[in-house]
């Protein structure tokens, strides 16, 4: 209980890009969980909003600031791609903000295509794509919405062999 208590004393002095680090890291429970986190993480959401915003940082931690990836990643065979509601600029897939899921079955008339049509699960839109005149031209796609992340920040952590872990985080209330 001793070492506790001096723990969360040193903890405390912390500065407040170090407190964010530490919270943020905290898996089992979150940092919802844990008191001594709830004001500097709220402290940060709060300061999120505000113009000119700019993340604390924690020297100490060598983890910079936290990256941001929204959606869960496309599943096997399936890519990231936009909703095409954008500027037609292909970068947003770049960024993980990439908002569907798409694949391509092959020809229209293939067998695989259609066996996989038939294992095509609820929430999959298919269409038929033509390119040319020819009907022989058609492919099948398919797209379906990405997941959300419940966690969508991380830190890369260097642990102290020098490898960065991957930490995942939420910033809700």
């Amino acid at each position: 209980m001793l070492l506790m208590a001096g723990t969360a004393a040193r903890a405390a002095d912390a500065s407040w890009g170090c407190q964010v680090l530490l919270c943020a890291a905290s898996d089992n429970p979150s940092w919802h969980g844990v008191p001594y986190c709830v004001p500097p993480m709220q402290k940060l959401i709060a300061a999120m909003s505000l113009p000119g915003f700019s993340w604390p940082i924690c020297k100490g931690g060598n983890a910079g600031k936290p990256g941001l990836e929204r959606y869960e990643p496309c599943p096997a065979g399936w890519s990231a791609t936009g909703d095409g509601s954008g500027s037609g600029n292909n970068s947003v897939a770049s960024r993980g903000d990439a908002n569907i899921c798409k694949r391509n079955l092959g020809n229209c008339n293939s067998k695989a295509a259609r066996e996989l049509l038939r294992q095509t699960p609820a929430g999959v839109e298919t269409e038929r794509v033509y390119s040319g005149n020819s009907l022989g031209s058609c492919s099948l796609e398919q797209t379906q919405p990405r997941k959300l992340r419940d966690k969508p920040y991380y830190f890369d952590i260097p642990n102290n062999k020098g490898v960065k872990q991957r930490v995942w985080f939420a910033l809700n209330k």
